[in-house]
């Protein structure tokens, strides 16, 4: 791509936002009644969300977004990689139609694989469906571009890219490899664009310019505070409220009684990160690990391993299972219903506007987690919990 044409792009210093059902427009869900933290802080109430690959046929997807929808999940975020899943816009399309409340989004999409005006056009084209609904979260590739020998988008190329798209989704033409100017026709949607980030570079850069940030720093305490002050250093450098810029953790979760026992399937999610140069963020929960560059007998990766009982064993020969317990403690959502709302609702007070939960496996629905969660959690995050008010 050339350098983005010279005419100031709407919404770089100002954040891009979606006007959100009201209370009056749609049924409050528990964790919309959770009031501001003991200070007093007009924050708005932490959305959950469910993580749900595109892993069947679009129509039977859309069935467990109803089911997250009917309780009371705030949004359903969909992975997108050509080879593992079904298309994602096919999916979120067939969503977008068949609910009526639930936030929906991509978590994320990539500017390798799709070109940039291609993603524009699919993502107005979703965002029409679900007014208001939809936000567009972008990546660097990660298993969209292994998979057919693509290399990760980098940050220079992220930044125009979002330029471009937020270019053409607000109607201003583009200028494309030096030879061509062109517009989306039609464009008028208004859709935010939230950037995944983990590494300083693209912290900063979801601060200095996109409409949301899709934190992959886990919810340990620590890594958060590291991750959000680079947030906050790129928006004080584009003149931006660094408080108003949304921030989503994602965060492996599983609900349980005996955690040691359910950590044992993070052993491929915590080698992959030590495979990954990793190694600095798992030290912090005391994680000393050497995983090979190549693992044999795991297709087509780590973190999407297709036989997970495989990869389990197989990684068991670098990843115990302390370490995978002091992992599940430090970096995940493991535990008990009552356990998971407490740090839930201390993400909310260290001002995490949103969480995207996952459950290990990417070939399956998350069926057991959303019940488990929608059941148990939410309604531990209801106005009767010490501490929250209803705010009707």
């Amino acid at each position: 791509m050339t350098e983005p044409h010279k005419q100031p792009l709407k919404g770089r210093g100002e954040l891009r936002t979606q006007p959100q059902p009201t209370r009056s427009d749609r049924t409050t869900s528990p964790v919309e009644r959770s009031a501001q933290d003991a200070a007093g802080a007009n924050r708005p109430a932490l959305r959950i969300g469910i993580r749900i690959p595109p892993c069947d046929r679009a129509d039977h997807v859309v069935e467990t977004v109803r089911h997250a929808e009917s309780l009371r999940f705030d949004d359903a975020w969909f992975p997108d990689s050509q080879l593992l899943w079904r298309d994602v816009f096919t999916t979120l399309t067939a969503a977008a139609l068949g609910t009526e409340r639930i936030g929906l989004g991509t978590a994320v999409t990539n500017l390798a694989t799709r070109h940039p005006a291609v993603v524009a056009s699919a993502a107005r084209s979703v965002a029409e469906l679900a007014p208001g609904r939809f936000k567009l979260g972008l990546g660097v590739g990660n298993s969209s571009v292994g998979p057919v020998g693509l290399r990760q988008t980098t940050s220079a190329e992220m930044r125009e890219g979002l330029g471009l798209l937020r270019a053409l989704l607000d109607g201003e033409e583009w200028e494309f490899e030096g030879k061509v100017r062109s517009r989306l026709r039609d464009p008028g949607a208004g859709v935010p664009l939230h950037l995944a980030a983990s590494g300083p570079r693209n912290l900063r850069l979801a601060g200095e310019i996109a409409d949301g940030v899709i934190l992959l720093s886990s919810i340990s305490p620590a890594t958060l505070t590291t991750a959000t002050a680079r947030v906050r250093e790129g928006a004080e450098t584009a003149g931006r409220a660094a408080d108003a810029i949304p921030l989503t953790v994602s965060a492996f979760c599983a609900v349980t009684d005996d955690v040691a026992a359910e950590a044992r399937l993070l052993k491929p999610i915590c080698a992959s990160i030590a495979q990954n140069g990793g190694a600095s963020f798992l030290a912090l929960a005391g994680i000393d690990v050497d995983v090979p560059a190549h693992v044999e007998g795991i297709y087509p990766d780590l973190v999407h391993a297709e036989d997970w009982p495989r990869a389990v064993e197989i990684c068991s020969a670098w990843i115990s299972d302390e370490n995978a317990l002091r992992f599940a403690e430090e970096f995940c959502l493991f535990g008990t219903p009552a356990r998971i709302a407490e740090r839930l609702q201390a993400l909310h007070a260290d001002g995490v506007t949103g969480v995207l939960l996952q459950h290990v496996g990417s070939y399956h629905p998350p069926t057991e987690l959303i019940e488990a969660i929608g059941e148990s959690v939410l309604p531990a995050l209801s106005p009767s919990t010490p501490g929250k008010a209803d705010p009707r």
